[in-house]
């Protein structure tokens, strides 16, 4: 069993919610989505293992295991090319859950008229793989999943 840990700080809304069809529809995977605070955050590792992919808008970690973990820091952010969005790790660093990956403001990809919702999505599951998924309320590092 894999817990899965809340990248960001705000409400956790489910994959229905994401203002895209790919991830509400579970395309990409199953998993939840977080609406985040608004505010500079720094969002972090879900799982710990390795960042096998890392823009700023998105990053993929992949534990051990072999379990991959997708974060996708808004929708249609890719756009952006970068813009308002730090990077804090580099791809293929190993990370502990919880470790910051990249700084980024919701409040400002919002004014801009993105979705700042964040889909959090595990790759390549199955349908039911995913378990006890929180809604409401989760801070950065709280378990928002598991995933047997």
């Amino acid at each position: 069993m894999t817990t899965v840990l809340a990248p960001v700080e705000g409400a956790a809304v489910g994959l229905a919610a994401v203002p895209d069809p790919v991830f509400s529809a579970g395309m990409v995977g199953p998993g939840t989505a977080i609406d985040p605070m608004r505010g500079p955050l720094e969002a972090v590792a879900p799982i710990a293992g390795k960042i096998m992919k890392l823009h700023p808008h998105a990053y993929v970690i992949v534990g051990d295991d072999g379990k991959g973990v997708l974060v996708h820091l808004g929708i249609d952010t890719v756009q952006l090319k970068g813009k308002g969005f730090q990077l804090l790790a580099a791809e293929g660093d190993r990370v502990t859950a919880g470790q910051p990956v990249v700084a980024w403001d919701p409040a400002a990809i919002e004014a801009g008229g993105r979705s700042p919702v964040c889909p959090v999505v595990a790759l390549d599951a199955v349908a039911g793989a995913v378990t006890g998924v929180a809604l409401g309320t989760v801070h950065a590092g709280d378990e928002l999943f598991q995933w047997a």
